[in-house]
């Protein structure tokens, strides 16, 4: 498909910089297939039914973005790195900034007593990082490393000490993303404890989120993009408990698109979840069959972006239009720190 039907004017105003406060009275566009409702996160135990399960992402953003010098013959080279997928226990693939002034084989120094060895130059401007010493990568990151905000708010203003908590959602438990599974940034212990009053059910799987998310698709037609790969996981005992619900009549609600793009991955061609461990680089665009879920609670997403075609494919291109043109004329708050969208196909 022609990646310019997914195009849509947004005002730069609805991006919001700070997420709602409490979380969970962020406002959410309720959309079916016939119908547009305004609603708070907060309302979602009256909007589900008893017997639904919602599925969340349990990674755990890292401070993945680094700064540091590149020295050659007494010159030096600033150099920026976005972390974006864990390839060895100590090396990573990582977008570059000024990447062409970084040679194979030189070493970068993020300070703090943090270097690595720069290698593999892809055709993406990424490159493998390769970290020097002993201590884990992850110390190392907590050291000289700061939480990797997506381009569209760390261009508007600095990372702060607010965003180490803001940008982790309450279920972060497992180390590895590099950018949050931001649906889930809504809730909070009160509303989930809302839902299991209302016998809502929730799971978690985890899906190490990279830096991929947030690239521009720069084809022209949707099958001349090719996605980055995610590691993820969900076990034989969640998978087990997630088809029981569906077989008692739920509904298996995905809380970001993360999350049902590891469900899709999962699901088999019966609509049985099945145990998943392993990178995933699934690209879902209006015409895929979902199998895995049966609705999505997301925030708004970018003009062109591969997660517009993935809530286009489960609602439709022009509802999904309708629907975002909707928020932004009721100025609902688009991206990360945004407001929420409750999709539910029927």
């Amino acid at each position: 498909m022609r990646v310019d039907l997914f195009d849509f004017d947004l005002p730069p105003e609805r991006i919001a910089l700070r997420p709602a406060a409490p979380r969970d009275q962020a406002r959410m566009l309720c959309v079916t297939p016939d119908s547009l409702s305004d609603h708070r996160v907060a309302d979602l135990p009256q909007l589900l039914r008893a017997g639904d399960c919602l599925v969340f992402n349990d990674t755990r953003v890292i401070p993945a973005r680094l700064e540091g010098v590149r020295l050659r013959d007494g010159n030096a080279a600033q150099i920026g790195a976005t972390l974006h997928k864990r390839l060895a226990l100590r090396e990573w693939q990582a977008f570059v900034r000024n990447a062409k002034r970084v040679r194979d084989g030189e070493r970068i120094d993020f300070g703090q007593g943090v270097t690595a060895i720069a290698s593999a130059k892809a055709d993406d401007g990424s490159m493998t990082l390769s970290f020097e010493g002993d201590e884990p990568v992850e110390t190392l990151l907590a050291r000289a490393g700061t939480m990797p905000l997506p381009p569209y708010i760390a261009g508007k203003r600095p990372t702060d000490a607010r965003d180490a908590e803001d940008y982790q959602t309450m279920f972060a438990d497992k180390d590895g993303a590099v950018a949050a599974p931001t649906a889930a940034l809504h809730f909070t212990p009160d509303l989930m404890t809302a839902l299991a009053d209302a016998g809502i059910a929730h799971e978690t799987l985890t899906l190490h989120v990279g830096a991929g998310t947030f690239l521009p698709v720069k084809a022209d037609d949707t099958d001349d993009h090719a996605m980055h790969a995610e590691w993820g996981l969900i076990d034989q005992a969640t998978a087990g408990r997630l088809n029981a619900v569906r077989a008692r009549g739920g509904r298996v609600i995905a809380v970001g698109t993360t999350s049902l793009r590891l469900l899709e991955s999962a699901a088999n061609a019966a609509g049985m979840i099945e145990a998943f461990e392993g990178d995933t680089a699934i690209f879902i665009t209006p015409g895929y069959a979902f199998r895995g879920i049966d609705g999505l609670m997301t925030n708004f997403h970018l003009p062109r972006s591969t997660l517009f075609m993935l809530v286009s494919a489960l609602m439709g291109r022009e509802t999904m239009q309708a629907a975002y043109g909707y928020a932004i004329d009721h100025d609902y708050r688009f991206y990360s720190y945004g407001d929420a969208s409750l999709l539910l196909p029927g």
